[in-house]
């Protein structure tokens, strides 16, 4: 069976791309200053022109880029997915599914929580879903859940279709909600419950991976 394509909008682009490197590295200092802000205020406090100045650029530098904060939100949320796929590509490259799906089911999850634990402005914005206003671009699971796919395929004892990018989909919303509960009990995640959503999508997955 063909694998089907993945069917989520991209995510919003820029007003404009950068197309030197001097404008590319403006671009990830106005979004590294983003995310260092959004832990510091919060999203209802941010600014584009406080993002300006712990960038060190003019503010018509943002402009460039974004029309409001919420774009420099979504964009940011898209840079983190970037990221976090490139971190599990790594770690199943490395070895991290050498024990099937469930391992690789591992890496996903450890590389997230990873993210949620270390990366500035993650526990705000991460890929999307925990921006707190305005409309969205786009379901952010579905991007996430169809980027997993495309990533695990090869790990997997089926081909993708349908179904599967369905299963994917509650799996991630899923593991979404229970995450956001396990931080809201600790700061740090509550090993429980982490531990208890682990088995619940292991056993989840299990009806149509095993």
């Amino acid at each position: 069976m063909e694998p089907v394509p993945p069917v989520t909008p991209p995510a919003v682009p820029l007003r404009r791309a950068p197309v030197q490197r001097r404008s590319a590295e403006r671009l990830a200092r106005i979004l590294d200053a983003c995310a260092d802000l959004l832990d510091e205020v919060g999203y209802d406090d941010l600014s584009t022109r406080a993002v300006a100045v712990r960038a060190g650029v003019p503010i018509g530098s943002v402009y460039r880029f974004f029309g409001n904060k919420r774009e420099m939100a979504d964009a940011l949320a898209q840079r983190n997915l970037e990221r976090y796929t490139e971190r599990v590509g790594r770690r199943l490259k490395d070895g991290g599914a050498d024990g099937g799906w469930r391992a690789a089911l591992d890496a996903v999850l450890d590389e997230y929580l990873a993210m949620k634990r270390t990366a500035p402005g993650f526990s705000l914005v991460d890929f999307g879903n925990q921006i707190p206003v305005g409309a969205r671009h786009g379901d952010p699971n579905h991007r996430v859940a169809d980027r997993l796919l495309d990533l695990l395929s090869g790990h997997l004892p089926r081909d993708p279709d349908d179904d599967l990018r369905r299963t994917f989909l509650v799996a991630v919303e899923t593991a979404d909600t229970l995450v956001q509960l396990a931080f809201r009990v600790r700061p740090e995640g509550d090993e429980r419950i982490i531990a208890e959503m682990r088995e619940l999508l292991r056993a989840y997955l299990g009806r149509v991976l095993d």
